[in-house]
């Protein structure tokens, strides 16, 4: 018949062949797709499932992802183990740096020269108690706030390494000043520490750590020793200073005028606290009974001897 398949080329079955039709899409079997079926897979034909237990094959990672994790683990205990040594040693270092500048602030307190009541009166004649003590902050005020506009200028453009010898002149210099008022005010309102050069100091370091007056009838605030409580105190004093003071290594001029502010600003708001404390104990200049001159300190630092003064108050001597 016309069109049919001679028999000469028909193609028969092998056994263990596949038993589909034996048409494809032109009326022969594509014997090249495999078997159809999900029987036992002739040897020779290809197979579509994964190869299982294949020797031939490399054997898969399978202990891949938890040695990576391992390793993970292992860098991250090392950057905290480090990260934790970096802060105990920051810490180690500043705590030696407080340390330092605590010892300088209590040497330097016996070598601030003090002007006693009667000094203060002959350079001022014509005022009383709280004029003379308005004075006096005003001096103090002004001095600090140069001292912070200094150190602002200094660091215009700011050094890292030299930041903290920065800080540390700045928080000494205002110290020095600020122990100055604190010992003229108790003399202004008449409540003078008893003993010598050495108690009085340490009566004014504990006031101006603790920014409360000198109470006389406490004994507690008269011991002249460095307790280490006190030393405490003045730790956590220098402590927020410092943390007040960073402000004030703002580049470009900008630190100075910062400085300056917040030099003013804390001088007058520890000089209102030590007020209102040595108002409850003052004693009036006419019933203060005569106390001897202070003695003058060996090795005095270079600090104004008049602060407050103002060129137009030279008139106002009378020595």
């Amino acid at each position: 018949m016309t069109g049919s398949t001679p028999p000469r080329k028909r193609r028969f079955s092998l056994p263990g062949a596949d038993k589909g039709p034996s048409d494809g899409s032109q009326g022969a079997r594509d014997d090249e797709r495999g078997s159809s079926g999900k029987g036992v897979v002739p040897a020779g034909s290809a197979s579509l499932e994964p190869a299982v237990g294949r020797g031939d094959l490399p054997a898969p990672a399978q202990g891949a992802a938890p040695v990576a994790r391992r390793r993970v683990a292992v860098v991250r205990d090392k950057a905290v183990d480090l990260a934790r040594a970096g802060v105990r040693r920051s810490g180690s270092r500043a705590r030696a740096a407080l340390a330092h500048l605590t010892d300088r602030i209590i040497e330097t307190a016996p070598r601030i020269p003090v002007r006693d009541l009667q000094t203060l009166r002959r350079q001022f004649p014509s005022l009383g108690p709280e004029q003379l003590a308005d004075k006096l902050v005003a001096g103090a005020a002004n001095a600090t706030s140069t001292v912070g506009a200094g150190v602002g200028a200094a660091a215009m453009l700011p050094v890292p390494p030299a930041m903290p010898a920065e800080i540390a002149a700045e928080i000494t210099g205002v110290a020095a000043i600020e122990l100055k008022l604190i010992a003229e005010l108790h003399e202004v309102y008449g409540v003078r520490p008893p003993g010598n050069l050495k108690d009085r100091s340490t009566a004014y370091l504990r006031s101006w750590s603790g920014e409360r007056g000198v109470d006389v009838l406490k004994p507690a605030s008269l011991n002249s020793a460095l307790s280490g409580q006190m030393k405490r105190e003045l730790r956590q004093q220098i402590m927020k200073r410092t943390v007040r003071d960073l402000p004030n290594l703002m580049p470009f001029l900008v630190g100075a005028a910062v400085g300056a502010l917040m030099n003013r600003r804390d001088t007058k708001k520890l000089a209102a606290r030590i007020r209102a404390d040595l108002r409850k104990l003052q004693v009036p200049w006419d019933a203060l009974p005569e106390l001897p001159p202070l003695e003058k300190p060996e090795n005095p630092l270079p600090l104004d001897e008049s602060p407050g003064e103002r060129p137009g108050d030279r008139g106002d001597r009378g020595d």
